[in-house]
C-alpha cells in the first residue's frame, strides 16, 4: 500500500509531553511485577533456605508465562493501534478481544503442561528429588493456576496501549500487586500457611488483574466471540515475536554459562551487570511502548510522514535516556559493585565490565526506541530476522571465542555490545529505507 499523508490529530502528536504521558504509566506497570517479586522473596526468605530455593525454582518456571504474555502484549498493541489510528476504535478493541482469547488458550495449555509434568520439571531444576524439589512442586502446582490470568492481563495491557491508554493498565496492575503484597505476609505468617501462602497470594493477584481486564473488555460492548481468521493473523505475529524472544534467551543463557566457567567471582560480577542492565531496560522499554502505540496509530491513520518524524524523535529520546543511564553508571561505578557484594574479587571483575556497559547504554537506548517503532509498524518478520542475525553473527561467535581463548568477562560483554551494535545498524538502515511505512488499518 502506498504511503499517503493525512492531517495529524492531537492524539497522535509525537510531542515529548505526549510520549512521556504514555511512557511513565507504562514504566510503573513494568516496574510493578519485579517490585512485587522482591516483596514476595523477602517474605518467603524468612521461612528458611528451602522455601526460598523452592520459590526461586517455581518462580523461574512462571517467568515463562510472563515471557509469553509480553509477546502477546506487543503483538496485540501493534494491530490495535493501527485500527485506532484509522478511527476504528470499536474494531481496535475487538482486536484486543481476539488477543485475549489467544492469551487464554496459551495460558490453559501452560496450566495443563505444568500440572502434568510438574514433578519432573522441579526435580530436573533442583538436580534430583529432595526437600527443595518437593517444596517447589507444591508451590508451582498452586501458582500455575494463575497462568491464564497472567496472559489475559498482558493481552489487556496490549490492547489498552493500542488505544493509547496506559493509565488504566497502571491502576489495574497496581491494585492487584499492592493487594497481593499486603496479603502475602498475612497468609504466610499470620495464617501460618508458609510457602503455600505465597503461591495463593500470587494466584489471587493474577485472578484480580486478569478479571479487571476482562471486565474492561465487556464494558466496551464489542463482539467478544472468537474469530479464527483474526486469531490466525495474531498467531503469526506472535510466532515471529516468540522466535525473536528465543534468540534473546539463548544469548543471555550462553553468557551466564560462559561466565560460570571463569569462576564464581566472574559469574557474580556478570549477574550484577545483568541486573543493572535489566533495571535500565525498564525505562527504555517504556519509551518503546509509547513508540509502538504512536507509530501504529499514525500508520493506521495513513500519516506516513508523521510516523517517519515520530521515529526520528523517538530515536533521539532513546539516545538521551540511554546516555543518562551511562552517565549514572559511570558516576557510580566505584561503589556500585559494593552495594551487591563485599568480595574484592567480584569488585575487580565488575571493573572489567563497566567500560563495556557504559559505552553500550546510549546505543541500547536507540535500539530499544527503534524496536518500539518497528513493533508499532507491525514489522515483526524483520525484527525476528534481524535479532537472529545479530545473535548468530555477533554475540554467539564472540561468546564462544571468549570461552575458547580465555578472554573472561570483558569478552562476554564485548559480545553483548556487538549484539547491540549489529541491531543498531540494521534498525537505522531499516528506518532510512522507509520499507516499514505501510499505512492502513491492516498490515
Amino acid at each position: 500500500m502506498s504511503a499517503t499523508t493525512a492531517p495529524a490529530t492531537p492524539a497522535n502528536s509525537a510531542s515529548l509531553r505526549r510520549i512521556t504521558a504514555l511512557a511513565l504509566p507504562a514504566l510503573v506497570v513494568l516496574a510493578a511485577e519485579p517490585l512485587y517479586v522482591l516483596v514476595d522473596t523477602a517474605v518467603v526468605g524468612h521461612l528458611g533456605r528451602v522455601p526460598l530455593a523452592a520459590l526461586a525454582l517455581g518462580g523461574g518456571v512462571m517467568t515463562v508465562a510472563a515471557w509469553f504474555g509480553n509477546v502477546l502484549a506487543y503483538g496485540t498493541t501493534s494491530r490495535v493501534a493501527r485500527r485506532f489510528g484509522a478511527g476504528q476504535r470499536a474494531e481496535a478493541v475487538a482486536e484486543g478481544a481476539q488477543g485475549t482469547w489467544l492469551a487464554l488458550l496459551v495460558g490453559l495449555v501452560m496450566l495443563a503442561v505444568v500440572q502434568l509434568f510438574v514433578g519432573p520439571i522441579t526435580r530436573g531444576l533442583a538436580g534430583g528429588a529432595g526437600d527443595v524439589a518437593a517444596a517447589a512442586e507444591l508451590w508451582l502446582r498452586i501458582a500455575v493456576l494463575g497462568a491464564p490470568f497472567i496472559l489475559v492481563a498482558m493481552a489487556g495491557q496490549g490492547w489498552m496501549r493500542g488505544v493509547q491508554n496506559t493509565r488504566r493498565p497502571m491502576y489495574i496492575v497496581l491494585t492487584a500487586s499492592i493487594g497481593s503484597a499486603v496479603l502475602a505476609p498475612v497468609l504466610v505468617y499470620a495464617l501460618g500457611w508458609g510457602l503455600i501462602g505465597s503461591a495463593v497470594a500470587n494466584v489471587i493477584a493474577q485472578v484480580v488483574s486478569g478479571s479487571l481486564f476482562i471486565r474492561a473488555l465487556i464494558v466496551e460492548h464489542v463482539d467478544l466471540r472468537p474469530k479464527w481468521t483474526v486469531l490466525k493473523r495474531q498467531i503469526s505475529l506472535s510466532r515471529d515475536l516468540a522466535i525473536r524472544g528465543g534468540a534473546f534467551q539463548l544469548c543471555f543463557m550462553s553468557a551466564a554459562a560462559v561466565a560460570a566457567r571463569f569462576g564464581a567471582a566472574t559469574l557474580a560480577a556478570h549477574q550484577i551487570g545483568l541486573q543493572l542492565w535489566m533495571f535500565a531496560s525498564l525505562a527504555l522499554d517504556a519509551v518503546a511502548i509509547a513508540a509502538q502505540a504512536l507509530i501504529g496509530a499514525e500508520l493506521g491513520g495513513g500519516d506516513a510522514d508523521r510516523a517517519r518524524h515520530t521515529a526520528r524523535r523517538i530515536a533521539w529520546i532513546g539516545l538521551g535516556y540511554g546516555s543518562f543511564f551511562a552517565v549514572a553508571v559511570l558516576a557510580g561505578s566505584p561503589v556500585l559493585a559494593g552495594l551487591f557484594s563485599s568480595d574484592a574479587d567480584v569488585h575487580a571483575q565488575a571493573a572489567v565490565l563497566w567500560p563495556w556497559f557504559i559505552g553500550m547504554m546510549p546505543l541500547a537506548g536507540v535500539v530499544f526506541a527503534l524496536d518500539g517503532v518497528f513493533f508499532g509498524a507491525g514489522d515483526a518478520a524483520f525484527m525476528r530476522n534481524m535479532t537472529i542475525v545479530a545473535a548468530l553473527l555477533g554475540f554467539l561467535p564472540m561468546i564462544w571465542l571468549t570461552y575458547g581463548l580465555g578472554w573472561g568477562l570483558g569478552g562476554i560483554w564485548a559480545g553483548l555490545t556487538a549484539f547491540i551494535v549489529i541491531r543498531l545498524i540494521a534498525l537505522l538502515l531499516r528506518q532510512r529505507s522507509g520499507k516499514w511505512l505501510i499505512v492502513g488499518a491492516e498490515r
